[in-house]
């Protein structure tokens, strides 16, 4: 007998999936709405009247006055604002500061403010409910829910309190959802991550847990202590463990070694949540890529990445995009954020409605030889090559070697097996197959004795954790990149975790 909680959950979806309908069915419309409310809001800020808000009637008038900017540009305004300046760029003060760790400029923070909070709890929320309203489940939301995240202790700066986003919205989980909710407050606020996890794990590993979420590296690390404890599957210690909510980065490398690790295939929800903003999170179950959240305060541009580091490439909107165009994300935002470039790549999936996938970073590809391979093709190639095999992979990255000491230069895969190949050789034939096949800059590398085929670089067991844990970013919302155009972290890790 489903409980009154599970049984309201249903109407309460239906009602919330007929509200994204609307919204997601004019696409255009809802946008420029969002567009013309951004510009509205923000005119008598220190941004709006330094790059001419009032004379902003158009997208054509907002690209001629407002140029895209990384972190880097836009941080002597952010600084004004963490000094404690009013109205610099959104109006008032933000709430917080998503303290996040930046490539050059150490830590970096991104304001969330008054309007741009409730976008990432309803982001969250939807996504939950999207799922019950499609498939009918709702019995999990009477079992324990896990969301392994980093510490909800905020510092405090100028009167602005600051954390990392997870921590934040932590402060924001439902009264309904409160008693379920794990782990505790007092494990929840342990710094030190493998600590963390050992005590999540005594506090869990008797409990009903229906849903577990998080990054699937760190949740991988959980999995493991779990069945180490009690020599189980995690899906014979959480018998009633159905969903699996993650983000951050893609699951189809881990999907193979997490239904190993649990016995049995559980539904999935993916999530696009930044500092920046909440974004995108999957609607459908049988349906590829993410909901792009419309409605959200955010207003979205986009720049082919073939053409990104041009001078003046072009800038487009929603209206104008394609299916399969690996384009850069520029966001504008109700936190404050103006033609702002994250960093990531995305794929449109789908143009009624708009999904996307990451494709990756702008800053994370090969591209040594001009091959320009990004994240989604190393992914996929690795899908390809251990589909309907018993090898299993627990983590990787690649990197240009661009001067071996003999022969010609070539694609350099770390990878930590969890089951090793038992022919190296055809399981390397199929990667490299499945990258020439996507990539044709890659394949005319390779036939014009450019590159050579890649070589394949085994990792000691837990060895990419021991290098997070080396450069202080074990756990928490840190991940390894999956391509690097130089060598750095090859280097370290060819110093200390290859199988020699």
């Amino acid at each position: 007998m489903p409980s009154l909680k599970a049984s309201l959950s249903k109407p309460f979806a239906k009602y919330v999936a007929k509200r994204i309908h609307k919204w997601s069915s004019k696409p255009v419309e809802t946008q420029q709405k969002v567009f013309g409310h951004l510009i509205s809001e923000a005119k008598n800020t220190a941004f709006g009247k330094d790059h001419n808000f009032n004379t902003i009637f158009s997208y054509k008038d907002f690209k001629q006055y407002v140029p895209v900017r990384d972190y880097e540009e836009l941080k002597p305004y952010v600084e004004r604002v963490v000094k404690g300046e009013e109205n610099v760029l959104w109006k008032g003060k933000p709430i917080y500061f998503a303290k996040t760790s930046g490539t050059t400029s150490g830590a970096k923070y991104i304001p969330i403010t008054k309007d741009s909070m409730p976008t990432h709890v309803e982001a969250a929320r939807n996504a939950i409910l999207m799922y019950i309203n499609e498939t009918g489940n709702s019995k999990f939301v009477d079992g324990k829910m896990i969301f392994l995240q980093g510490s909800p202790i905020l510092e405090e700066k100028n009167g602005i309190k600051l954390g990392r986003l997870s921590g934040i919205v932590a402060h924001y989980v439902p009264k309904y959802l409160q008693k379920n909710r794990m782990p505790s407050l007092k494990t929840n606020c342990i710094e030190d991550w493998e600590t963390k996890v050992d005590a999540i794990v005594e506090e869990t590993v008797d409990e009903n847990m229906t849903i577990i979420s998080g990054i699937p590296s760190w949740v991988q690390m959980y999995f493991e202590k779990l069945i180490e404890k009690r020599n189980k599957k995690v899906g014979e210690i959480f018998k009633n463990f159905n969903l699996f909510i993650f983000g951050g980065v893609n699951y189809e490398p881990y999907r193979s070694k997490f239904e190993n690790m649990i016995g049995r295939k559980v539904d999935s929800i993916e999530l696009y949540p930044a500092s920046e903003g909440f974004f995108a999170f999957q609607d459908k179950q049988h349906e590829k890529g993410m909901l792009l959240q419309l409605n959200s305060g955010i207003f979205y541009e986009f720049i082919e990445a073939e053409h990104f580091f041009e001078n003046n490439p072009e800038r487009i909107t929603i209206k104008d995009v394609k299916i399969g165009v690996n384009y850069v994300m520029i966001i504008s935002t109700t936190a404050g954020l103006w033609a702002y470039n994250i960093g990531d790549t995305v794929q449109f999936t789908s143009l009624k409605p708009y999904r996307v996938i990451v494709s990756g970073r702008i800053k994370h590809f090969i591209s040594a030889f001009g091959e320009h391979v990004i994240g989604k093709e190393v992914e996929q190639a690795l899908k390809e090559a251990t589909e309907s095999t018993d090898i299993s992979v627990n983590e990787f990255t690649v990197a240009p070697k661009i001067n071996p000491e003999e022969g010609l230069p070539y694609h350099e895969w770390f990878i930590e097996f969890e089951n090793e190949p038992t022919d190296e050789k055809a399981f390397i034939n199929r990667l490299e197959n499945s990258l020439k096949k996507q990539n044709s800059y890659y394949l005319d590398l390779i036939e014009g004795k450019v590159l050579r085929p890649l070589v394949v670089t085994k990792i000691k067991k837990e060895g990419f954790q021991n290098y997070m844990k080396s450069i202080g970013k074990l756990g928490g919302q840190n991940k390894i990149p999956r391509l690097s155009n130089d060598r750095k972290i090859a280097d370290e890790l060819h110093k200390l975790q290859v199988i020699k």
